[in-house]
């Protein structure tokens, strides 16, 4: 059996290597455990998302039998988006395989299939990661590309300003509740008839290092500590008026070895939890004639023969949008007065 017939088999078509890196285990860290972005398949490159702001109006008294108030109607507004792609290459040459094939094994498809998915999981990773970096962005209210360029602004695209909240953890007398006060208070105006379980925040090391070291802090993460002893590390989850606190340490290089860190020194991050119309993540379909206005995948792949039989190109691609619809949710902290 030749080598280009085994990826001939049926069983190494993108329909069928696009399912295959699909149930590869997830390896994008926090964002993904948490959950926050509803995954939402379109079937084309954009997605257009229309806001309706409905309008509450306290009503004037009218005389009987004389003319009513005159409805305000809500506005509708709608906004298009382009999906990016993010596309990935390797090869698989025979020297790769050479040992897995044997003349008239049985085994040998298996073979060569257990080393493609190896390579597909290798490459799935990258995109894991990447993917964590687009929600990491959604949460600041700008997703980047991995140069740092910018591929959407929530804030400029619905029109709304990003709140800052300054803790100024280096005075002892700062009142650190009454911040977290304003934060949840922000977030629960800006829901705009969303709902939530709770508030959240990310936060880079030494914003964690300095809130649970202030005063106001300290007595509380103490006893959640003397509370909490069978816990390993309270860095995922400590409790503080009303805000569940944790480090966040993603991060990551881009190709050129630039570390890009998803939270910044000395920021924290706060978004609203269990909400169900606030956080999507829109999938496009692949740029392959097999997929063609069919609705978006988290993964695809697919395999392509090198002339004369001198191995296969291994492609891999996804299409996300992470995006926040409500992006006025999105609070950001900093350690620092101003």
């Amino acid at each position: 059996m030749a080598l280009l017939n085994i990826f001939d088999d049926a069983a190494f078509s993108a329909i069928e290597l696009s399912d295959a890196i699909s149930v590869v285990p997830n390896s994008y860290g926090r964002l993904g455990e948490l959950g926050l972005f509803t995954p939402k398949p379109v079937r084309t490159d954009k997605v257009a998302v229309e806001s309706k702001n409905g309008v509450l109006t306290i009503l004037p008294q009218t005389q009987r039998g004389g003319p009513a108030t005159q409805n305000t109607r809500a506005k509708r507004d709608l906004k298009s988006f382009v999906i990016p792609n993010f596309a990935l290459e390797d090869t698989i040459l025979p020297d790769d395989i050479q040992g897995i094939r044997a003349f008239g094994s049985e085994t040998e498809l298996d073979g060569v299939m257990s080393f493609t998915n190896d390579r597909l999981a290798e490459m799935s990773g990258k995109h894991d990661i990447t993917e964590e970096w687009l929600r990491a962005g959604a949460l600041r209210g700008t997703v980047l590309d991995s140069d740092a360029s910018e591929i959407l602004n929530m804030f400029t695209a619905f029109g709304v300003s990003e709140k800052e909240v300054f803790f100024d953890l280096s005075t002892d007398t700062t009142d650190v509740g009454g911040k977290c006060e304003e934060v949840v208070d922000h977030i629960e105006t800006n829901l705009l008839g969303d709902v939530m379980t709770g508030v959240r925040a990310l936060c880079s090391r030494a914003f964690f290092k300095a809130f649970i070291a202030h005063p106001k802090v300290r007595e509380a993460y103490i006893y959640q500590q003397g509370q909490n002893v069978l816990r390993n590390d309270l860095r995922k989850g400590f409790e503080f008026q009303g805000i569940t606190f944790e480090v966040y340490r993603g991060q990551a290089t881009d190709a050129a070895g630039n570390v890009r860190q998803f939270i910044a020194d000395n920021d924290v991050r706060f978004f609203p939890e269990g909400t169900s119309q606030t956080f999507r993540t829109y999938y496009a379909p692949a740029d392959m004639m097999a997929f063609v206005n069919t609705p978006g995948q988290r993964r695809y792949a697919s395999l392509e023969p090198i002339d004369h039989d001198r191995g296969m190109n291994v492609h891999t691609q996804v299409n996300p949008l992470p995006i926040c619809l409500r992006p006025a949710v999105l609070v950001r902290g900093d350690l620092a007065a101003s």
